[in-house]
C-alpha cells in the first residue's frame, strides 16, 4: 500500500515539474499575459482594469473598483465562505450548558 502512494505522490510531483516548464519566465515583457490583446483578438482583463478602471467607476483607486465592482460576485463568493466557516468554527467550539452549570 506505501507502494503505490509514493508513486502516486512522485508521478504527481513530476507532472507538476513538468507543468510549470510552460511558464513564461519571470519578469518576462513579452509574455502573453503581459500583451494588450489576447489570442481572441480582445483586450486582456488587467489592460482593461488598467485603462478603463476610473473611467468606469470615478474611484481613482484601482484596487476597490476591480475588487468592488468587476469581481464583485466572486468577492461576495469568498466572503460567503468565510463566513460559513466562521460561524461552523463558533458552533463547534461554543461551550454547551448541562445540567450542573446551572445551579
Amino acid at each position: 500500500m506505501k507502494v503505490g502512494n509514493y508513486i502516486v505522490l512522485i508521478t504527481f510531483f513530476v507532472l507538476m515539474i513538468y507543468a510549470s516548464l510552460g511558464f513564461p519566465n519571470r519578469g518576462d515583457a513579452n509574455a502573453r499575459m503581459h500583451q494588450e490583446k489576447s489570442l481572441a483578438g480582445s483586450i486582456n482583463a488587467p489592460s482593461y482594469y488598467i485603462h478603463y478602471a476610473e473611467r468606469d467607476d470615478h474611484t481613482p483607486n484601482m484596487v476597490t473598483v476591480i475588487l468592488a465592482d468587476y469581481r464583485s460576485y466572486d468577492t461576495l463568493g469568498e466572503e460567503t465562505v468565510i463566513l460559513t466557516a466562521g460561524l461552523i468554527c463558533f458552533l463547534l467550539l461554543r461551550k454547551k450548558r448541562t445540567a450542573n452549570d446551572q445551579k
